[in-house]
């Protein structure tokens, strides 16, 4: 996958997730209805990967924009703390993770450690 294919599936995925917080006024969004967002787009991401087009990538997110699970202390999407967070993955088209490349390094179809 280029990194302008790549470009565009995180910036698809990033104005899904304005789009829905912008449905919501500024200070209204109870914690309850973060959770739902946020339970909603897990539930997005898993259904994708049930069609066996895409597979989890660790390690090439950016900040706040990782499809799910980012290490203790965090929920799920959106709530990586850095760039590349070993811990944190996006979806990526099969086969293509372990071709990504970082400034740490490439993805992996495994956490990384730090």
């Amino acid at each position: 996958m280029s990194n302008r294919t790549l470009s565009v599936i995180v910036a698809t995925a990033f104005a899904a997730a304005v789009g829905s917080l912008a449905a919501v006024p500024a200070g209204a969004a109870s914690q309850a209805e973060m959770e739902k967002m946020m339970k909603e787009n897990q539930a997005k991401s898993m259904a994708a990967m049930k069609t066996g087009k895409f597979e989890q990538c660790y390690g090439v997110a950016l900040k706040g924009q990782n499809d799910c699970f980012a290490g203790a202390g965090t929920t799920c999407a959106g709530t990586s703390t850095v760039n590349y967070q070993g811990n944190a993955w996006k979806l990526v088209k099969k086969g293509t993770c372990t071709t990504i490349s970082t400034p740490n390094g490439h993805g992996s179809l495994k956490p990384i450690s730090s």
